[in-house]
């Protein structure tokens, strides 16, 4: 069993790498990536956790980005990526920036709402080496008694339709798919059934290296996990699954209880990763 597409404390996730490394072991899993959005600081220290275990751990990200034409959202992960490359890493500290500007104006604007909340409040529920970005708001909300629940967070004050959402600068997912590809990664688009004009979206992101679809998901039902394995098969692209896990450790087992990924999908990305002759590198 695989699990392709985890989150820890170094993005919006609330374990720690060595953690979920742990749970990952401990269940048996064969391979993990952990896709932290925007962000690879987490590789190092989870490839040293797992290191005298059986658990490979396959270099991995999530880059955030929105397709202007449409006004949509799509994250692309990438996977074998060479976490240290240059043109990757000048992607990831665009979006650092870019993260810090929103999260500034965000703060900004619930204090005009009266909210008790500072910009360092929301600086305090993330590592200084992360991803900063809206769950991070969420949990300053809760500390402050102002909402229950990260739910209740993004309802009231973080979505697109709340005048107190402030759209953050990012790139297009061709952007992204190109720099992944190009750092020698595989790119994938991650949970297709919840996007708009997907197939328009895969047959542009083909000529930018578009290589598999995230069609094994927790939000997927059976009729779309068959609907995008069709498609994936149709434009000749890999298909890749994960919990997209983002909760505690200790709950990490149950989400992988839910999870039903195929024995052929691990074989294929490799196959894919050495079709391409991907550079190996070290951990730095």
């Amino acid at each position: 069993m695989i699990d392709l597409h985890l989150h820890t404390t170094w993005s919006d996730g609330v374990s720690e790498v060595a953690d979920i490394i742990r749970e990952a072991v401990d269940f048996g899993l064969e391979a993990i990536a952990i896709t932290d959005h925007d962000n690879t600081g987490s590789y190092a220290l989870a490839v040293d956790a797992a290191k005298d275990t059986p658990l490979e751990v396959i270099p991995g990200i999530e880059i955030n980005t929105v397709w202007e034409e449409y006004h949509q959202e799509v994250h692309v992960l990438g996977y074998y990526i060479d976490p240290y490359e240059t043109n990757l890493q000048q992607v990831i500290e665009t979006h650092r920036k870019n993260r810090f500007a929103q999260i500034e104006i965000f703060a900004e604007k619930l204090k005009e709402k009266g909210i008790d909340i500072t910009y360092e409040d929301i600086l305090a529920q993330s590592r200084a080496e992360g991803s900063l970005g809206r769950p991070h708001i969420a949990r300053a909300l809760i500390a402050t008694g102002k909402v229950a629940t990260i739910s209740d967070a993004f309802n009231q004050y973080l979505t697109r339709n709340c005048d107190t959402y402030v759209k953050r600068k990012t790139v297009s997912p061709h952007e992204a798919v190109e720099a992944i590809y190009e750092s020698g990664g595989i790119p994938v688009i991650a949970h297709p059934g919840e996007m708009q004009q997907i197939e328009q979206l895969v047959e542009e992101l083909l000529n930018y290296g578009l290589r598999g679809l995230e069609a094994y998901h927790k939000s997927h039902r059976s009729a779309i996990i068959e609907y995008h394995c069709t498609l994936a098969e149709r434009y000749n692209l890999l298909v890749t699954g994960g919990t997209d896990y983002h909760g505690e450790a200790a709950g990490y087992k149950k989400a992988l209880g839910r999870l039903c990924i195929p024995s052929y999908v691990l074989p294929k990305l490799k196959a894919e990763r050495d079709s391409r002759g991907m550079a190996s590198f070290k951990v730095s």
